[in-house]
């Protein structure tokens, strides 16, 4: 259905949005298409005088809407991925308004805890211990995961033109990975993270192949460094300071990854701006470090009255 003129306009308004916005272009084609079929669904609950309040303005009113207009994607028997997908681009379109987001269960919320991630205390530790013990090549190694949300293979895929380290600050430009692997993002560097590149850029013209290979990091026969040996190299750093003693939750470069998200969501920071970060295509995959953790669960607990 052709949408009335201020339907339109705020579509238009979204799409607008959606386009600055680092979401994967598939992303942005469905989250368009599925903000137009809630709008649509607005229009004719409108039209028979069945809003209650204005659901664009009214943070009250857009939760009971979102929730009847789940309840009619149910009734129409739409697939529960489907439904997912609705709310997910609803919510980042009231996101996008600063109305929050509206409260509507999933259909398919199979996490309901946040991934794995390193309390402050364990955070220290790992940081504190690396800095202390680790070669420049594995300090630098280390910490890309933690100060820049690196996934391993980012890591390793990292050439010397992918760090620009000027007097100030400095920058690593990451490629994306799967459907995205054309797409550039652009990381600052935090300045722990720029001393310890620093220290490996002097470490390594000393390091075979240092003069022939493009690559940032080196194995000892002077060619790229493998996923496995990075992997390895952190997972024994964190051993070292008692990460790995849980064997139902293993240490590994993705936990590290997993705390850059928490902390900085846990901050307040904006998710579309962590989702760039971390090179998430959905934001869906991103709000997961903004769930309870089980450490999260257990604290609340701790909050009830006993009598001793």
């Amino acid at each position: 259905m052709v949408l009335p003129g201020p339907y339109s306009a705020i579509l238009a308004e979204y799409a607008a949005a959606l386009n600055r916005s680092p979401l994967a272009e598939t992303s942005k084609t469905k989250y368009h298409s599925r903000l137009r079929g809630y709008l649509a669904w607005l229009t004719d609950q409108a039209d028979a005088g069945a809003l209650d309040g204005d659901p664009l303005a009214d943070p009250v009113a857009a939760t009971g809407a979102v929730r009847d207009f789940r309840r009619h994607l149910k009734n129409g028997r739409r697939a529960p991925n489907t439904i997912d997908t609705y709310l997910s681009a609803i919510d980042d379109f009231y996101a996008r308004r600063g109305l929050g987001k509206p409260q509507a269960r999933r259909e398919r919320d199979v996490r309901r805890t946040a991934p794995r991630a390193l309390d402050a205390r364990r955070a220290r530790r790992y940081i504190r211990h690396v800095q202390l013990t680790a070669p420049p090549r594995d300090k630098a190694i280390a910490l890309l995961p933690y100060y820049a949300g690196l996934r391993i293979s980012e890591v390793v895929g990292l050439d010397l033109a992918d760090v620009r380290l000027p007097a100030r600050k400095g920058e690593l430009r990451i490629r994306g990975k799967g459907r995205d692997g054309g797409k550039i993002r652009l990381l600052p560097v935090h300045p722990d993270l720029r001393q310890a590149l620093t220290d490996w850029l002097e470490a390594r013209a000393d390091r075979k192949g240092a003069g022939t290979h493009a690559a940032l990091f080196l194995n000892h026969r002077g060619g790229r460094l493998s996923d496995r040996a990075a992997r390895d190299i952190i997972t024994g750093l964190g051993d070292a300071v008692g990460l790995g003693d849980d064997p139902t939750e293993p240490f590994s470069p993705h936990v590290l990854r997993h705390t850059f998200a928490t902390q900085l969501l846990r901050d307040g920071k904006d998710p579309i701006l962590v989702a760039e970060l971390l090179g998430h295509g959905s934001l869906d995959t991103t709000r997961r470090y903004a769930l309870p953790t089980e450490a999260d669960k257990a604290a609340a607990l701790d909050a009830l009255i006993t009598d001793h």
